[in-house]
């Protein structure tokens, strides 16, 4: 299984060749590709619509197409856009919706068509769910009611942060249901590598930012759900991977736009659930079911993501023929910081697989 490592040459050689190895994987020096960066401006809700859409996005634009898919005890709300290869898009959190990765993950659909929903009890997923109702289990089932309900044979699944352990945890309970994996920024898939996030985190974080996370989250209006201390919390929490103030704001000005407090509280109890069914599992591990996976998969990571390389390495080695790609001068959110480059990947792979 062969690993790319984009890298930038010192000047402006353009040539291609061996860099090093590390744990097993070839990684190439690649020539860097520069983009003029626009200067940040002020950001604001004024021109968000409540899909995190900006109004002033280029109006060839596909119309995306919304609704909500029938599923056990709740519907699931759907945006779908684009034609071609069907794609179903796993959001992260696990207590955020699908609100945040859009305009920008949209630039794919003029090559695909992209679902994106939001997970049950999240965004406008909520109603008639109560965190008890939530489980792996509820959110693999979930998933494959809506493959059926759009009456996919088999479909592509990308899976951003934890998206992507739920697209794991999806294609091994359905291995013949997905056609294409797509991890990108996949969160860990194993207690082990959970932990090893856990304990390089603190070094990754700017002088004073735990102390002010801890503060933050032990306040009354953060436990209340108040909106801008959540939004706070997260401006520190992100900024140690997303490095343009810009992209943050973005980030930041898209995570609740369809939340209120009482529906943050609701996100962070199905958060805590998850995460004792998985991480806080001792016996969490993904990794040696992930070997016995005969499906296309494309790994991406940032070279700075706050989630470490070694996580996504140990999934990319585990899934035969499986390609880890690690993206120059990207964090955690790379279809926003790098999407030249991720457009780039996951159109190669669709063509070679």
């Amino acid at each position: 299984m062969m690993a790319r490592h984009l890298l930038g040459c010192s000047g402006r050689v353009g040539f291609c060749c061996i860099f090093k190895y590390f744990s097993g994987f070839e990684f190439f020096l690649l020539p860097n590709i520069v983009h003029a960066r626009p200067a940040a401006a002020p950001l604001d809700r004024s021109n968000l619509t409540g899909d995190g859409m900006r109004t002033n996005f280029p109006s060839d634009q596909p119309a995306p197409r919304k609704g909500y898919a029938p599923v056990e005890n709740a519907q699931l709300y759907y945006r779908e856009i684009g034609q071609g290869q069907p794609i179903i898009v796993l959001h992260g959190g696990p207590d955020f919706d699908h609100n945040y990765l859009l305009p920008d993950m949209d630039r794919l659909s003029d090559s695909f068509r992209l679902i994106y929903y939001d997970q049950r009890g999240r965004g406008k997923s909520v109603v008639n769910v109560q965190p008890e109702d939530v489980s792996i289990q509820s959110e693999i089932q979930d998933l494959e009611s809506l493959r059926q309900y759009f009456q996919l044979e088999s479909v592509a699944v990308l899976g951003h942060s934890w998206g992507g352990l739920l697209a794991m945890e999806y294609a091994i309970r359905h291995p013949n249901r997905v056609s294409h994996l797509i991890l990108m920024n996949t969160a860990p898939a194993s207690r082990d590598d959970y932990m090893l996030l856990r304990q390089e985190l603190p070094r990754k974080r700017a002088a004073g930012d735990v102390e002010t996370l801890k503060a933050l989250s032990s306040s009354a209006k953060y436990q209340q759900g108040d909106l801008e201390t959540d939004a706070e919390y997260y401006r520190i929490h992100f900024r140690a991977t997303l490095r343009q103030p810009e992209h943050l704001e973005r980030v930041i000005q898209s995570l609740r736009l369809n939340f209120t407090k009482e529906g943050i509280l609701k996100a962070r109890a199905i958060e805590e659930r998850l995460r004792n069914e998985t991480w806080l599992s001792s016996e969490y591990n993904l990794l040696p079911k992930l070997k016995r996976l005969g499906i296309p998969t494309l790994v991406l990571h940032g070279d700075y993501d706050f989630i470490p390389v070694e996580s996504a390495a140990h999934i990319a080695q585990a899934i035969s023929g499986a390609r880890l790609v690690v993206l120059r001068e990207c964090g955690h959110f790379s279809y926003l910081e790098c999407p030249d480059q991720v457009r780039k990947e996951i159109a190669d792979f669709f063509d070679n697989h």
